[in-house]
């Protein structure tokens, strides 16, 4: 029943092909042309495009495997100065490596499931609904095949290198991460976690300086072999590759400000600007992805941003330190997950030039929690609600309204009646419920109110800023709530809410 779902899901995925798609499928398909048509030496030095290639090699690499099948559907589409070509031939060719290479997606959520429900009293019921409400999750459906990316396939990466930790294969477990490391660099946000974990409970764990450093000299090898793989042919060219994968210059904050601390900090900069009547240096709401100077508060440096993250993970990594290693390896494994939770959460909360998209990593690890522990599950519907609606600004032309918002409200529904078959219990607190149950009357704002009244010419950015700055309470609310249950337990495992909730 697991791949019939699959099945019916990526027969749903099908209906998309001809939809919206973002600047992200013109960037997919320049890297496509540039690993195909390019000596591997000048894949980090092209800049035909604006939009360069700026993902690790594995992810070239990978660029270059697709492209050999590209040239099947279109040769045209891998000509480097062949600017914004989306043929028929290419656009389906594109869709479709979304789709199959969606099936590694499948593999870690299978993996990670099995393991989870495994002594369960049904783990046949934990499989499917957990892979209903993973397969199907509607920020992948819209980011991935209504937007563009290949979240699936890194989150499939991330899934199965979660699920081997579960089986406590943990060389195995670092190997995948690695290699996702080299795929997406911005799972760096969650290497702390894996650093951690391996030291205390691999290393460390019937520890004797002997056997420590025999299990250290292993994980240092399949890392840097992994590294050595993916960087080593670009040995003479390090320094180019770096400063792709790291643009500092990008600015704070994204065009949209993804739902963070720093959409509610530069509000406040505004805020305060218009309440003294200062001038604002430069605009933080005008679209574009840049550097700018708060007016009124600190401006924000690079250092600060990973100061502060830094900072804000040290209890979850601490409390993960002082879990006992005689815990079954399953049980870890929850705890090793919401760290990677809270991890994500932090870096998304804190970090420089965050993307909206990058909720998905908090909100992937917690939706596999929420079969195990009804804890978990409220906070999966809970954020679940939050994360979708922050990404609707992804979809921004008018024909995609309704479908959003029908991904959005079919997808919440059926997360509750799942969860409840298996945890029969409400989710919501008295002041969570009606905070949620503010997102309609901003989505009805938005999307008919605004222009209504006229302010679409004077206040265009306004939606945006709103949907930014609801979320990112919402964001900021569960970062909070979950860091405190995870320090105040034995790592998240509880198995009832002590609360009365609604």
């Amino acid at each position: 029943m697991f791949w019939h779902i699959f099945l019916l899901v990526s027969g749903v995925k099908l209906l998309f092909i001809p939809a919206y798609r973002s600047t992200d499928f013109e960037v997919h398909r320049n890297w496509l042309a540039i690993t195909h048509s390019l000596p591997l030496s000048r894949w980090y030095y092209e800049k035909t495009s604006e939009w360069t290639l700026d993902y690790p090699p594995f992810f070239a690499y990978f660029e270059w495997l697709l492209s050999q099948v590209a040239k099947s559907f279109d040769p045209r589409m891998l000509d480097v100065k062949n600017l914004n070509y989306a043929s028929e031939q290419t656009i389906v060719f594109q869709r479709f490596s979304v789709i199959v290479t969606d099936v590694i997606y499948a593999l870690g959520v299978r993996r990670c499931l099995r393991a989870l429900s495994a002594g369960s009293v049904n783990p046949t019921r934990s499989l499917l609904i957990g892979g209903a409400l993973l397969l199907g999750n509607a920020g992948l459906l819209m980011v991935d095949h209504i937007h563009f990316q290949y979240n699936g396939f890194l989150f499939g990466v991330l899934l199965l290198s979660i699920g081997a930790l579960m089986e406590n294969r943990p060389l195995q477990s670092a190997l995948l991460f690695a290699v996702l490391l080299n795929l997406k660099h911005i799972f760096m946000y969650v290497a702390p976690v894996y650093v951690v974990y391996l030291l205390r409970f691999y290393c460390l764990r019937d520890f004797t300086v002997g056997r420590a450093a025999v299990k250290l000299i292993k994980l240092a090898t399949i890392v840097l072999g992994v590294c050595l793989l993916s960087f080593g042919p670009f040995y003479e060219h390090i320094p180019q590759v770096l400063s792709r994968l790291f643009p500092f210059k990008r600015g704070l904050t994204h065009a949209y400000w993804a739902p963070n601390f720093w959409a509610l900090y530069n509000t406040a900069d505004k805020a305060l600007a218009v309440a003294l009547g200062k001038v604002t240096k430069a605009s933080s709401t005008g679209g574009l992805v840049q550097t700018f100077d708060h007016t009124v508060l600190p401006s924000i440096t690079p250092g600060v941003t990973f100061a502060l993250t830094g900072l804000a993970m040290v209890p979850v990594l601490l409390k993960l330190c002082t879990l006992k290693p005689s815990t079954s390896s399953v049980s870890l494994g929850r705890s090793f997950t919401r760290a990677i939770v809270l991890c994500g959460c932090t870096s998304f909360l804190f970090g420089w030039h965050v993307h909206e998209k990058a909720i998905l990593m908090v909100l992937i690890p917690l939706t596999l929690l929420a079969i195990a522990n009804q804890h978990d599950a409220r906070w999966a519907v809970f954020l679940g609600i939050v994360a979708h609606y922050s990404l609707f600004p992804l979809l921004f032309k008018p024909e995609l309204t309704l479908v959003k918002i029908c991904l959005h409200a079919l997808y919440t529904a059926v997360s509750v009646l799942l969860l409840k078959l298996i945890h029969r219990a409400t989710f919501f607190r008295t002041v969570e419920f009606l905070y949620l149950a503010g997102f309609p009357v901003l989505c009805v704002y938005e999307n008919i109110v605004h222009d209504a009244i006229g302010l679409r010419e004077r206040l265009p950015f306004l939606p945006l800023l709103l949907t930014s700055v609801y979320c990112a309470v919402g964001v900021l609310y569960f970062w909070v709530s979950y860091q405190v249950s995870f320090l105040t337990t034995n790592g998240g495992e509880m198995s009832t809410e002590k609360k009365k909730t609604k």
